[in-house]
């Protein structure tokens, strides 16, 4: 029979942990137990977990405050059963969620990597949208290529491994923040053999309206770096992957840079820490130039948004006219 770890790191998660916990605990298949990894809350997330009387949560407060990072990479230190998966503290599960997983593994019992659809809500639980379609299976070439072209949705609950694969991996990589290390994870995952999905909706992932500003400009672009530098290595050390990169890299780099600059250029220049669209441009360049083996590779140069970020950016005056538009406008000024 198989056996689950559903694994919840945690840091005051208020109500919405009590409705991701109850979620978990009214899975129609019982055979699993719930790690929660409780970093210092300070909201009474300890005490209420600990008043619950259920013999298959296990509970693991930190001894000290921890980052994210140090927080979720003690799952390595856990004793497991033989599938685990991760879910964030807002997230919520379906009650056949597990009994799906069970179906799939049967289905697919060689698959590395198992996940069902799922649907987005707010921060009140409503439907926003149902997350893009994933194929039935994946290889690793084919879900890289998927990320790179933005063609499903990628985040860090729902999917289901083997616990021998995710130690081997050395658990999730070290990402400032997390952010991107979903990405690197489930590539790495898949190539272990293949990921299988379910077709059917079985949980359901929260977006909060300020999740694009939970993170410091320094931090996204510290990770958007670290993804650069995995899919440098990547293409280095694995040919098979090398087509997929060139075809596909170009466009996400671009999306990405852009998505940053107009970010740096929100952010008031005594809030930067001194970085500026030009300099977050020339870094990214610099490995853009790495990658595709070119001294001065034109993908971010000849893209107009990025441009006109580079030329906003160098006059007081259109830095101030900018920030008064993003306070007026909702509406990007340009793409």
């Amino acid at each position: 029979m198989l056996s689950f770890s559903i694994i919840l790191p945690v840091r005051n998660g208020g109500d919405y942990l009590k409705q991701c916990v109850q979620s978990i605990l009214n899975q129609s298949y019982s055979h699993f137990n719930l790690l929660v990894l409780e970093n210092e809350s300070s909201d009474k997330s300890l005490e209420w977990l600990n008043s619950l009387s259920d013999d298959r949560i296990f509970i693991f407060p930190a001894t000290k405050s921890l980052s994210i990072e140090e927080n979720w990479g003690r799952i390595l230190g856990l004793e497991k059963n033989e599938f685990i998966t991760l879910i964030g503290h807002d997230d919520i599960l379906h009650p056949d969620y597990l009994q799906e997983m069970v179906d799939l593994i049967n289905q697919y019992p060689d698959a590395s990597l198992y996940q069902t659809h799922f649907n987005y809500i707010n921060s009140v639980g409503n439907l926003i949208r149902p997350c893009k379609h994933f194929p039935q299976k994946l290889t690793a070439l084919e879900l890289m290529a998927l990320i790179l072209k933005i063609e499903i949705d990628i985040n860090g609950t729902g999917y289901m491994m083997r616990a021998a694969h995710y130690d081997s991996l050395h658990g999730i990589p070290n990402y400032p923040n997390l952010l991107f290390a979903d990405f690197e994870l489930w590539v790495n995952m898949s190539q272990f053999s293949y990921m299988a999905t379910s077709p059917k909706t079985c949980f359901s992932y929260r977006l909060h309206q300020s999740m694009t500003t939970v993170s410091s400009d320094q931090k996204f672009q510290d990770a958007f770096i670290r993804l650069l530098e995995y899919f440098l290595k990547k293409k280095k050390n694995d040919n098979q992957f090398k087509t997929v990169l060139d075809t596909h890299l170009p466009d996400f780099i671009v999306i990405y840079v852009k998505s940053i600059s107009h970010r740096i250029l929100r952010t008031p220049l005594s809030k930067r820490n001194k970085v500026t669209v030009k300099s977050w441009i020339e870094k990214c360049q610099n490995i853009t130039n790495e990658l595709f083996e070119l001294d001065n590779a034109p993908i971010l140069k000849n893209n107009l948004s990025v441009k006109i970020s580079l030329l906003i950016d160098r006059s007081v005056i259109f830095r101030n006219l900018f920030l008064l538009y993003k306070k007026l406008f909702s509406k990007p000024l340009f793409k």
